[in-house]
């Protein structure tokens, strides 16, 4: 079929689940620790160790071979697949045509620029650096630099989807030097731990100032509209570029400061006029058109819903990553099994949920909407917010 997407609920056809194959380690490195700042500086055996300067490095060992690399347990990595496999089985019973990226290749350990190498990651956060926007597909500028070629793995699908008519675009790539960064939203709290945050980046013989960098999974599709989070300089130079560009076609609506990125564990949008959310409080920062819809608050995140992790087991996410749901069509949410107080709150609003088993989220920083990018879906470019 051709590509179309244009919302978050419409009866959807084609999807691409993301892969976990040979996921090794999280490399603690700049980019890597801005984004997930707020959840890194709660867990107890990490927080010292903030990018720049180095607290502590760790020296090199068997389980942690070279500094700021953290390897990942092997049945951690395991059980992931078998949930991503099931994931897809479970949307496939339901009718809808689902793609898989190319496996990384185990030889493939590292990517690297003139100005930078970090270790690669497979495709498995796939929501997060392609926008699918109607006929469109649009990859953005990455935020995580081990996931700077991330899109490579998805070629032969988007291939596919140009070939049927697709229009598909890239967006400037940035150096990703230290210099690269805006740095004041963790600069303003209490990033990195009680002891230091990040002070002075290393300089680099290709530093350009600040650049886009950006995520799809911080846009809220809503037909022609698009609601687009902002915290940083980065971001707001991304959504410059997107307005520009989609000029007549789509609107562009900035929300500042909902989350330290991402919006897909804060609000979703569930159907035309009802929205899920993390608190009351998300609506009053909402564009005003979206503070008259419906709101279902997600329940409070049941901790014995989480595996036990080691202490050495870096956690990604916050508790509320189970919010990270997706819709099938306007009456049919896949939700983690593990969260059977959510299914029970959607279900009393009318809402059918479809249990999927996802064990490891917290570890792997994504749920059920981060690990899919919906290519196909039958609605159109319709006005929600006039």
């Amino acid at each position: 079929m051709q590509l179309n997407s244009f919302d978050e609920w419409s009866p959807l056809k084609e999807v691409i689940v993301g892969s976990a194959d040979n996921y090794i380690s999280h490399d603690r490195e700049l980019s890597f620790d801005l984004f997930f700042h707020d959840n890194i500086r709660e867990n107890r055996s990490f927080r010292t160790e903030w990018y720049y300067p180095r607290l502590a490095a760790r020296a090199a060992t068997a389980a942690a071979p070279e500094p700021g690399r953290v390897p990942i347990k092997e049945r951690y990595v395991a059980e992931l697949c078998e949930d991503l496999d099931g994931l897809a089985k479970t949307l496939e019973s339901l009718a809808v045509t689902v793609h898989r990226p190319i496996t990384l290749d185990p030889s493939t350990v590292e990517v690297a620029t003139p100005a930078w190498s970090a270790a690669v990651v497979p495709p498995l956060n796939v929501r997060d650096n392609t926008l699918i926007l109607g006929d469109e597909i649009i990859e953005t500028p990455p935020m995580i630099r081990s996931r700077y070629f991330e899109t490579q793995l998805l070629k032969p699908i988007f291939a596919d989807y140009f070939r049927r008519g697709a229009r598909w675009t890239v967006m400037p790539r940035p150096m990703m030097t230290d210099a690269s960064f805006d740095l004041s939203y963790v600069r303003s709290g209490t990033a990195g731990g009680p002891t230091e945050t990040i002070e002075d980046p290393r300089p680099s013989p290709y530093d350009v100032g600040f650049e886009m960098m950006f995520d799809g999974a911080q846009c809220l599709r809503l037909g022609r509209d698009v609601v687009a989070n902002v915290s940083t300089a980065n971001h707001a130079l991304a959504c410059d570029w997107l307005e520009r560009h989609l000029a007549g076609r789509f609107r562009i609506h900035r929300v500042y400061q909902l989350s330290d990125s991402h919006l897909d564990s804060m609000v979703l949008a569930l159907r035309p006029g009802t929205l899920l959310v993390r608190s009351a409080e998300v609506m009053e920062k909402l564009p005003a058109p979206l503070r008259s819809w419906d709101h279902i608050v997600a329940p409070e995140p049941d901790g014995d819903s989480f595996p036990r992790y080691d202490d050495d087991d870096l956690i990604l996410t916050s508790p509320f990553i189970d919010l990270n749901v997706l819709s099938v069509d306007p009456a049919t949410v896949l939700v983690n099994e593990a969260c059977p107080e959510l299914a029970r709150t959607l279900e009393r609003h009318g809402f059918t949920a479809v249990p999927v088993r996802h064990r490891h989220r917290r570890l792997f920083g994504g749920g059920l909407h981060c690990f899919t990018l919906d290519t196909v879906r039958q609605g159109g470019a319709e006005d929600y917010l006039r």
